[in-house]
């Protein structure tokens, strides 16, 4: 008889949002508005730098923490938004998801907490129980998605070893405001907590103020972890490249987790990024904004409460007035008007949906009218 495995591995659930791909998926017909996959492709100069560096037998192994040329145009490009991290302070990733995989490793000990405003992309509350870690929720879907002083005083405890905030949000496309971004920053002054900062939605912005935790408050630099992506704004997703900034002692630190989990991020793709730093999105941004502004008028029109995204190219609408749980809501709407939505149980918010607008016009078009007729089905709580 075999002995147990990991505990920890085997209390995870499996993706909520893949799960119910995978049901759409297999229902013939069905419209998927589920995945944060852009419909666009990567543009055509990124793609033929990779060519080119294949050619080139560019596939030995590159440094642990990337190639120096990336690192300085990373440093450079961080620098231009007001963001001062040396070369040596950053670490090219696989994704984003291995930059907070490996920083979260790095951070906690057994017991040691982490305060994730809900709702939340689930990964961060998977890899907290992965390192032994304690998940703590702190529940913003009543304000408006944005932290309160009370409500992140009372999530504070002798054990917080960390907050992470996400802005642009997934799934709710909020941006947090100059003044929840200082509520969090009074708290780790205080506290010496640190804060990471998931920044992979910060191109596709649709306000105009600033809304970078590690830009507004400097003073608290080596308390900082700043996470970014190029799967997002550059249409990369299949890429896995990412990038983590830290003070140096706390990147010195991360590194190591980093070293021992992928050695490094893979050596052909990275002067293609390079080029991909100096790409226009503003195009992408203007049509995610126009389809953001589509599907939340036609939401808007069906009767749905929702709050209208600054940024990502997500929406998430409250079901709370049809009397379903969010998991049967889905699975009814797959089944019986072929559009896929994910639940908000997979995001800690119960009570609503993820509607990604990340897909084409027509798509969106044809999911929302599904969407409308599934909703005349169903009888409204009084």
């Amino acid at each position: 008889m075999r002995l147990p495995m990991n505990g920890a591995v085997e209390r995870l659930r499996l993706s909520g949002i893949r799960h119910f791909t995978a049901l759409a998926r297999e229902t013939p017909g069905c419209v998927l508005l589920t995945l944060g996959e852009p419909e666009f492709d990567t543009p055509e100069p990124v793609k033929e730098q990779v060519l080119l560096s294949l050619s080139r037998n560019e596939t030995h192994y590159p440094p642990n923490n990337g190639q120096p040329y990336l690192l300085e145009a990373l440093s450079a490009a961080a620098a231009k938004r007001g963001l001062h991290y040396r070369p040596e302070e950053i670490i090219v990733t696989c994704g984003a998801t291995e930059a907070l995989f490996s920083a979260l490793t790095a951070l906690l000990n057994p017991g040691d907490e982490v305060i994730i405003p809900t709702p939340a992309f689930g990964l961060y509350e998977s890899i907290t129980c992965l390192c032994r870690g304690n998940y703590v929720p702190l529940d913003v879907s009543g304000s408006h998605f944005q932290i309160t002083g009370p409500a992140l005083s009372k999530a504070v405890t002798a054990r917080t070893k960390a907050i992470v905030l996400t802005s642009p949000n997934n799934p709710t496309g909020c941006v947090y405001t100059s003044e929840t971004l200082a509520l969090v920053a009074e708290i780790a002054k205080q506290t010496g907590i640190y804060v990471i900062c998931d920044e992979v939605y910060r191109q596709l912005a649709y306000v105009d103020r600033e809304l970078s935790f590690a830009v507004l408050h400097p003073a608290l630099r080596e308390q900082t972890i700043v996470v970014d992506s190029f799967s997002k704004p550059y249409a990369m997703t299949g890429w896995r490249l990412g990038w983590l900034m830290a003070d140096e002692p706390v990147k010195a630190q991360i590194q190591k987790v980093h070293q021992y989990a992928v050695s490094c991020a893979a050596a052909f793709t990275q002067r293609a990024c390079v080029v991909a730093l100096s790409e226009d999105i503003s195009e992408m941004r203007e049509r995610y904004r126009r389809r953001r502004d589509l599907v939340y008028g036609r939401l808007v029109e069906m009767g749905m409460e929702v709050a209208k995204p600054e940024g990502a190219f997500y929406i998430f609408p409250s079901i709370q007035q049809y009397g379903l749980d969010s998991e049967t809501f889905c699975t009814r709407l797959i089944r019986e008007s072929g559009l896929g939505l994910v639940p908000g149980v997979c995001f800690g918010a119960e009570g609503y949906v993820r509607l990604s607008y990340c897909y084409s016009e027509a798509e969106l078009r044809e999911g929302l009218d599904r969407l409308e007729r599934f909703l005349k089905t169903l009888r409204p709580l009084k």
